[in-house]
């Protein structure tokens, strides 16, 4: 009962705050999506200093006062991108939109890749506006159906979902992934998926990212080797006029066999994220606990307790 309070509490939450920035001009809603996730980085301060934690240890020569200035602006960046989710079903489609508000770059990758006639995995991550596949991808003709984690609160997951959705995306629920993305390759749909949080095996290897250890699925890697789909690299930054660049690259083939090829091609997808990441710094997910490879069976167990308590 406690939780369905909460729940709800927080459904009403967003669903008010919603109501508000969309009533609200573009600019002045991200704007304020931006102060907002300022306001979160003192609200909740062990997310910010593990924001700070992480960043430090991607770029240990950085200074402590720069560490904390990336953090603050990555708040105001996460707070921007949350206001852009919540209005995302206000972009109009046919309309000058698209070009209004997107620059694209690369997309005959993605074309180059659907032409093989095997299916196309889009490999992205949680940089810049990650949601790009709602409104831009789908103007562009293209069918993407994002990967996505159930979230805790259900109410808000479907409201969340609803807006995915909007024109025409299908979520697909990580947790029974392998079958439903097989689905929507049938279908000629182009699963997307993020490759660069935190997931605990099995189903998972340690990579590097930023040169740190952490746990990364391999679902994408073992789906494109055992079936040979292409794999395109998306990403999209947001500029500093509060336009977006989206750019696709060259389609991967993963070649191999065994687990060697697996690890080592799972490293490959994960060193392509992290070149997209270092174009902007502020614009990744540094308040995630990314790097959660134990050393030793007391770090394992505290591991599997932070994992139930999240």
């Amino acid at each position: 009962m406690t939780h369905s309070i909460k729940f709800f509490f927080e459904y009403l939450v967003i669903r008010s705050l919603a109501g508000l920035l969309r009533r609200l001009s573009r600019p002045t809603a991200l704007r304020v999506g931006g102060h907002l996730g300022l306001l979160a980085a003192w609200l909740l301060p062990k997310r910010r200093r593990l924001a700070e934690e992480n960043l430090r240890r991607a770029f240990p020569e950085l200074s402590d006062q720069r560490i904390a200035w990336l953090a603050l602006r990555n708040f105001w960046h996460v707070g921007v991108s949350g206001a852009e989710i919540l209005r995302i079903d206000m972009f109009r489609p046919g309309s000058d939109d698209l070009q209004r508000y997107f620059e694209v770059a690369g997309i005959e990758h993605l074309q180059q890749a659907q032409d093989l006639g095997r299916g196309v995995i889009m490999l992205s991550g949680h940089f810049g506006f990650w949601e790009m596949g709602s409104f831009p991808l789908h103007e562009l003709g293209f069918q993407v159906d994002p990967v996505a984690k159930p979230m805790k609160n259900p109410l808000v997951g479907r409201y969340i979902k609803q807006l995915r959705e909007t024109y025409g995306a299908i979520e697909i629920d990580s947790r029974k992934g392998a079958r439903r993305v097989l689905n929507a390759l049938r279908q000629g749909r182009i699963p997307a998926i993020l490759l660069d949080q935190h997931i605990s095996p099995p189903g998972s290897i340690p990579t590097r990212f930023f040169g740190q250890p952490g746990y990364t699925t391999t679902a994408i890697t073992n789906l494109a080797m055992k079936y040979r789909i292409p794999v395109v690299p998306v990403f999209c930054q947001r500029l500093p006029d509060e336009r977006y660049k989206i750019w696709a690259e060259p389609m991967l083939l993963l070649e191999g066999e065994g687990e060697q090829a697996v690890n080592e091609n799972t490293q490959r997808l994960t060193e392509i994220i992290e070149q997209a990441v270092r174009r902007d710094i502020t614009q990744w997910f540094w308040m995630h606990k990314r790097w959660r490879v134990p050393e030793n069976q007391a770090e394992k167990n505290q591991l599997k307790k932070d994992e139930t308590s999240e």
